[in-house]
């Protein structure tokens, strides 16, 4: 039996352009195989298979017509579910939102599904993708499929622990504080941040992150995910090759990183060099300290925004004048609101100053380098059952000790990218790269670089069906 779920998106299209197989065929052979993993992965939270295979069937006449629609046109594309996808439900990961169905596709999935991307499933997420490990009361636990008893990471644990497992080549996800970033990195995988504004996010949810929360693709090189990101964007995103100044930082404020995780991205350091290009070590980097301290209080104080007046909002269904009800919500969900209800004004204000602080000293920071190199994570995937892990190189931590790196990029509006750069303990591990804001084709294109020079291999999937296999 013949297996396409294993090809990437340049080897789909060269195969639908070629008549070797159609859009029906990958979809039907992505559809089995979600089917079989999501048994022990718990990814999706919707699989809409009759929409699927309409969608494709469409694509295949459009192929066989010699007319595609763009760089898309019948791949399978799975939805993080808090971006709405005409037709399916989105459930933000909570029982608030259970039975609602969009009307309309928000605007990145409207972008994807123009250009013939064929959406097949809503991946899942913890409850309103404020935390950094996935599980929810709607479907649970979703597992890391390189390591069964791990956590893919999160918010966009479902997308990532999809594409890692082959149910299809690309996510549509979000990232408001390394989101996408970090699950590919706990998942062998390209997670791409888009600056600020480069991807228009209209009819969608109540933005509890504001506009610091972006949409953008997961995908296994990073040549699908910058040809997605163009799709997402509207336009070209190309960059030439250049020699550029890479300032390699290790380490936040010093916290712990893990020490394999460490040499990893040391080793990629190194190899940049090799690639020609000038690399800085900087031991000493406290710029970030303030923003991961202050973080959290944006969605939390967002979340109690988002209850105070829910009515305004057709997919929680509530009469005008009340209010959700928060026993329906988890824990964390809970805590959190509680956190954003009990904030005072000023809170928010040392929020909003620290931000533009942090921008301006970005700003200067990259009058001098061209790209901030750092690990894409400070934690390798811990045990799933664990909202995080308590302790990392031998030092206790708290919940964000694992994602110290990535908030950084969401506060000052820059492009990151995550990609793998080695394995520790038989688990991957990811370097991020950061550019000025507006600079993502520089960045894709100097992680395209790396990764041509420095191929990790994709990653092999515990799930109990391989390449190869019928089952």
């Amino acid at each position: 039996m013949t297996h396409f779920w294993h090809l990437d998106v340049a080897q789909l299209i060269q195969g639908y352009a070629e008549r070797a197989f159609t859009p029906v065929d990958v979809i039907a052979d992505c559809l089995d195989r979600a089917r079989a993993c999501d048994r022990s992965l718990n990814a999706f939270l919707h699989v809409d298979e009759a929409g699927a295979l309409r969608a494709a069937e469409a694509s295949r006449r459009r192929w066989a017509e010699a007319r595609p629609l763009g760089a898309l046109d019948g791949i399978p594309v799975s939805v993080k579910d808090n971006l709405h996808v005409a037709g399916m439900p989105t459930t933000w990961g909570s029982e608030l939102m259970r039975g609602f169905v969009a009307t309309e596709d928000e605007e990145p999935v409207a972008r994807i599904r123009t250009a013939g991307a064929v959406l097949f499933a809503k991946t899942s997420l913890p409850e309103f993708a404020m935390q950094g490990y996935t599980a929810n009361t709607l479907k649970g636990t979703t597992f890391n499929p390189l390591a069964l008893s791990l956590t893919s990471g999160g918010s966009s644990g479902g997308a990532a622990a999809a594409v890692a497992a082959f149910c299809g080549p690309l996510a549509l996800a979000t990232d408001g504080g390394g989101s996408i970033r970090r699950p590919a990195s706990h998942c062998g995988l390209v997670g791409f941040k888009p600056s600020a504004g480069l991807v228009k996010r209209l009819g969608g949810l109540p933005e509890i992150f504001l506009g610091h929360e972006v949409a953008g693709g997961i995908g296994r090189n990073v040549a699908d995910v910058a040809s997605f990101t163009e799709t997402l964007a509207g336009r070209p995103l190309f960059a030439a090759p250049k020699k550029v100044k890479i300032l390699y930082v290790p380490s936040f404020s010093g916290a712990p990183v893990d020490p394999g995780i460490v040499d990893a991205v040391e080793r990629a350091a190194k190899r940049f060099e090799a690639m020609g290009h000038v690399v800085e070590i900087r031991v000493s980097f406290d710029l970030a300290e303030e923003i991961n301290g202050l973080w959290p209080q944006l969605s939390a104080i967002g979340l109690a925004w988002l209850f105070e007046d829910g009515a305004r909002w057709p997919e929680l269904s509530l009469r005008r004048g009340t209010q959700p009800d928060q026993s329906r919500c988890g824990d964390a969900a809970r805590a959190a609101l509680q956190e954003g209800r009990s904030a005072r004004a000023i809170g928010l204000f040392n929020l909003v100053s620290a931000i533009e602080r942090l921008k301006r000293q970005l700003n200067a920071l990259f009058s001098s380098c061209d790209a901030i190199l750092t690990p894409a994570t400070a934690s390798l995937p811990w045990p799933a059952d664990r909202p995080y892990p308590e302790a990392i190189a031998g030092q206790a931590v708290g919940p964000r000790g694992h994602a110290v790196f990535t908030a950084i990029a969401n506060a000052a509006g820059l492009p990151a990218l995550a990609l793998p750069c080695g394995w520790v303990s038989k688990l991957p591990t990811g370097l991020q790269l950061l550019g000025p804001e507006g600079a993502d084709a520089a960045v894709l294109a100097l992680g395209r670089e790396f990764e041509q020079n420095f191929p990790l291999g994709a990653p092999v999937a515990e799930t109990g069906i391989h390449e190869g296999s019928a089952s």
